[in-house]
């Protein structure tokens, strides 16, 4: 049997008391704690990242591919589907979904209150089912293969504001030459909690207008992409890029909303800073930790020295005991890290303020590979640092040591 790891389990808190059992207590609990901190650190970073991503891209695409024209207005130039890139996108393989929108501005017309807002008008391609989960009260839109059927969907923000709410009737003013209105009944009420959207936004039918513009039926106003991975954005664009038509402009969802995108990607150094000090005061105390106990054994230390132990295997000693300590304080830290996720994902314990976290609960997002990451740069680090301490072991002198009180 190794000798280093047979000592080494003799000394462990199961087997030591008093001072000795206190102190690994205190090394497994701080490693476990740091541990467990960046695991749930990290958790709720993912998912507020992955969250507010979403929720940008369920309104807008991935990718918008729009008719390129030197206007700033929010309405789009028509262009038809029966263009190059509608027919050619399906060979990319990372394409998951393309549907057709158009905006036009109007205002909507309350008891009391008037409302200017963007009607976002989509097809029969519209994703429903993505869009369900904001829905908070009544039903999506019913979009006929043919006509209107004249219905509308309204963020919370603008039917508080108006007094309005599902089954209510309204009239829509669209500012045009000539003018036009249309009345639409109320069937849905969404919540996104993103002021760029619930502040402006209405959902309406693409055929609505169609109708308002004089367009053709293959007319629309753009096309939202929809790819198998958002992380792969900025190596998809080439390959969309090299499909479109001349006239024809591809604007990234990333890019056109640069402010919410540039605000996420800041909450990346934060978490990186903070994941950091708490590493650094773990891997300190693991360090602390094994010094003080290698000061409470001096006397054996000594005794082995006297007995012809070389310091190469007392060091190796302490630094399986150090390692003990670090398996147990890395399974509990697991443990209670990936418990604490669990039991938010599933239970929504931890609500937050929507209007200042644009979400009602801490998200949780399941990103493996930086578990993973986390756990081996303890192991590392903490490791590396385990040889600082057992370093001291050189310098002790064993007929001094024998006699420390």
């Amino acid at each position: 049997m190794n000798l280093s790891y047979f000592i080494a389990k003799r000394i462990s808190f199961k087997k030591a008391g008093g001072f000795s059992a206190t102190i690994h207590k205190i090394a497994v609990g701080s490693l476990a704690l740091g541990l467990a901190v960046s695991l749930v650190s990290f958790m709720v970073l993912g998912g507020f990242q992955s969250t507010v991503s979403e929720k940008v891209y369920g309104f807008t695409g991935h990718y918008q591919v729009q008719r390129f024209t030197m206007s700033n207005s929010f309405e789009e130039a028509p262009f038809s589907l029966n263009s190059q890139f509608n027919k050619s996108y399906r060979t990319l393989p990372f394409v998951k979904k393309v549907q057709a929108f158009a905006h036009k501005a109007a205002l909507i017309k309350g008891e009391d209150e008037v409302q200017g807002v963007l009607m976002k008008g989509v097809g029969p391609d519209f994703d429903t089912l993505g869009f369900q989960k904001y829905v908070i009260d009544g039903r999506m839109l019913r979009i006929p293969e043919e006509g209107t059927s004249n219905e509308v969907m309204l963020s919370q923000f603008i039917a508080n504001k108006l007094l309005l709410k599902v089954g209510d009737k309204i009239t829509l003013y669209f500012v045009q030459d000539p003018p036009r209105f249309r009345r639409a009944e109320v069937v849905g009420i969404f919540q996104t909690y993103l002021e760029n959207f619930d502040e402006k936004i209405i959902i309406g039918e693409l055929q609505t207008i169609r109708n308002l513009n004089d367009w053709t039926n293959d007319q629309v106003g753009g096309l939202e992409i929809f790819v198998d991975d958002f992380n792969n954005i900025p190596t998809y664009t080439s390959s969309l890029e090299e499909l479109m038509d001349y006239d024809l402009k591809l604007v990234s969802s990333q890019d056109k909303f640069l402010e919410i995108f540039d605000w996420l990607s800041l909450l990346d150094n934060n978490v990186y800073v903070f994941i950091g000090l708490i590493g650094f005061v773990a891997i300190f105390n693991m360090g602390a930790i094994l010094f003080i106990l290698i000061m409470e054994r001096t006397q054996m230390i000594g005794l082995l020295k006297a007995l012809g132990t070389r310091n190469t295997q007392i060091r190796r000693i302490f630094f399986w005991n150090g390692i003990n300590i670090l398996l147990r304080g890395m399974v509990i830290g697991n443990a209670i890290g990936l418990g604490i996720g669990f039991l938010q994902d599933q239970f929504k314990l931890i609500p937050l303020d929507a209007g200042s976290y644009y979400m009602s609960y801490v998200p949780i997002d399941w990103n493996w590979s930086a578990f993973v990451l986390i756990n081996i740069g303890i192991v590392v680090l903490t490791a590396a640092v385990l040889w600082i301490p057992v370093m001291v072991i050189s310098k002790v002198d064993p007929i001094r040591s024998i006699r420390f009180d």
